[in-house]
This record gives C-alpha cells, sequence and structure tokens, in this order.
C-alpha cells in the first residue's frame, strides 16, 4: 500500500539539498507563489523547480496589508501546509525574523521543523512595507549582520536555505546596496534578494558586483520591470520568484464571477471559466485515496463533471 498522496514523498532534507543544488546549476530555479496547498500541487504538476510562500500573499488572505502584522505561528503553519504537499522546495518570506536577533534565530528552527528549504530575512525597519511601495526604512547594515548571523547559528541543517533581502537600492542607492550584499554574504547568507532593482541593467550591474547566488522578484505593478526567466538566467541570476501571481489571476476570475452572478443571478454563463471537478479530482488525486482505502472512497471519476 502506497502512502496517502495528499502527502509529498521527498524528505525535507532532500529538498534542502534539491534547492542547493538549483541554485549552482547554472540554470535559473523558477518559484512561483503558492496561495494554498493545492496550488502548489499544481506548480509541482507543471514542472517548476520551486514553490514560494509570500508574506504579502498571507496577509491579503487574512485580509490585513503586507506591514508586519502576522505571526511566526500563522507563517509556519501554512508553509508547513504547503511544503507537506510538494516534493518540491518550499522557500518562505519570514519578514524582519519576527522581532529581535532572538526571534530571527527561533524563526528558522521552527521553519525547519515545518519541511521548508529556505527563507528569506529582510534588513527593512519593523513595521516593514511591501517592498515595492515608497516610505521604506532599513536598519543600520550591523542590525542586519546581528539579525542575519542569529539565523545562520540557529540553523541545524545546514543545506537550509538562508537568503538575505536587501530593501536599501532605492534608499541609499546601488553601490551601497551591493556594500550590504558582500556584508551579508560574509555573515553566512547562501542567496541575496535585492529588491525593487528597475531596469535589466540594474539587474546585470547588481550580478557583476557581487559573487554569491542572487534572486530576483518578478511581481507585477511593482517597480521591477518584467524580465523574463531566460533573460535573468543569461544576466547570471539563480532564482526568481513570483510571489502574488496566483493569488491576483484567482482574485481578479473571482471577482468577476462574483460579479456576473450578482448581476445575472446564475453562475450557468461562467462554466466555461471554471475548473471542472474531473480535473480539481485528478490534481487531488482523488482515486488514489480510493487504493489507498477501498472502504471509505469508492467512486470513479464521470466524463462531464
Amino acid at each position: 500500500m502506497t502512502g496517502l498522496p495528499a502527502a509529498g514523498t521527498t524528505a525535507a532534507a532532500d529538498k534542502r539539498i534539491a534547492f542547493r543544488a538549483g541554485l549552482t546549476s547554472g540554470r535559473i530555479q523558477r518559484f512561483p507563489g503558492a496561495f494554498n496547498p493545492l496550488v502548489a500541487k499544481l506548480i509541482q504538476e507543471i514542472g517548476f523547480e520551486g514553490v514560494y510562500v509570500s508574506g504579502a500573499v498571507l496577509s491579503a488572505e487574512l485580509a490585513l496589508p503586507d506591514i508586519g502584522l502576522t505571526t511566526l505561528t500563522e507563517v509556519a503553519g501554512r508553509g508547513q501546509q504547503i511544503a507537506g504537499v510538494t516534493d518540491l522546495p518550499v522557500l518562505i518570506d519570514a519578514d524582519t525574523g519576527f522581532g529581535e536577533p532572538m526571534s530571527a534565530a527561533r524563526t528558522v528552527t521552527v521553519l525547519e521543523d515545518a519541511g521548508i528549504a529556505g527563507l528569506h530575512l529582510e534588513d527593512q525597519v519593523n513595521p516593514k512595507r511591501c517592498g515595492h511601495l515608497d516610505g521604506k526604512a532599513v536598519v543600520p547594515v550591523e542590525d542586519m549582520l546581528r539579525r542575519l548571523t542569529a539565523a545562520v547559528t540557529a540553523r541545524r541543517d545546514p543545506d537550509f536555505v538562508i537568503c538575505a533581502r536587501t530593501d536599501a537600492a532605492g534608499i541609499e542607492g546601488i553601490d551601497a546596496t551591493v556594500a550590504r550584499a558582500e556584508a551579508y554574504a560574509e555573515a553566512g547568507a547562501d542567496l541575496i534578494f535585492t529588491e525593487a532593482l528597475h531596469t535589466v541593467a540594474e539587474f546585470e550591474k547588481f550580478r557583476a558586483a557581487v559573487d554569491i547566488p542572487l534572486l530576483a522578484n518578478m511581481t507585477e505593478f511593482g517597480r521591477s520591470e518584467l524580465i523574463p526567466a531566460p533573460v535573468l538566467e543569461q544576466i547570471g541570476y539563480n532564482a526568481v520568484i513570483y510571489p502574488v501571481t496566483t493569488l491576483r489571476l484567482a482574485m481578479f476570475a473571482a471577482e468577476r464571477g462574483l460579479r456576473e452572478i450578482f448581476a445575472e443571478g446564475t453562475q450557468s454563463g461562467l462554466l466555461d471559466r471554471m475548473q471542472q471537478r474531473s480535473r480539481l479530482y485528478e490534481l487531488l488525486q482523488y482515486e488514489r485515496y480510493s487504493e489507498f482505502d477501498s472502504d471509505l472512497f469508492d467512486f470513479a471519476l464521470g466524463r462531464n463533471q
């Protein structure tokens, strides 16, 4: 008898090894954001290299702005749900570490226990803001180094990836941001995430100046040009996240559908824009549950459901 199909079969340690190997493979690692575990299963089925869990998305799911209102418990719980259903490595947004350096250290251990492959910590002042908005402030380099050092020291699995995010580019300029990245790498960061670079030329400049794996954020409606993954790979970037894309797609479709139901009194005109029941069951691997316990589930998929 095989295990429950809802659970991934790859151990957390092996996912972390795969994440690290991907960062040095010469191929860009694409991490779309998953706003729930089902989306993570779809990301894996399509063939992406990893799954991202965005703090902005988690906040939005709770109808909160992305200003540091979520807790470590909420983030770890959602991360564990998503990591548990996929064989892909999961990278998670840990904001500023949920407090002082000791809190950042605890964040690492909690997220390791949740089966996460890596996290990123940022150098914003608390309360943080969305990285593509004005009004951000960054902590002094020394404060971020204490935050990072605590996180690196707390790591038990040496393959757990600690990414340092810097929001300094729009505040202090590229040269100062490069200096921050170099200091963060010296403190033990495995990956650098420079938020809100604008153009291909800025991404190229940063890549030329920093000798450590780099992550690009291709979020919509922000400050960064939406650069295709092959171009980022050619520049030399190692990973790219699409943090809010799936939530935006889903919410746009949901809003249009709800407005039509409100106006027309029926969803009958929306059926060709819906995932069919049979496709949902396929993604859920419903029939494998029947194989696991035929006494509990005993059915066959219909053709036109």
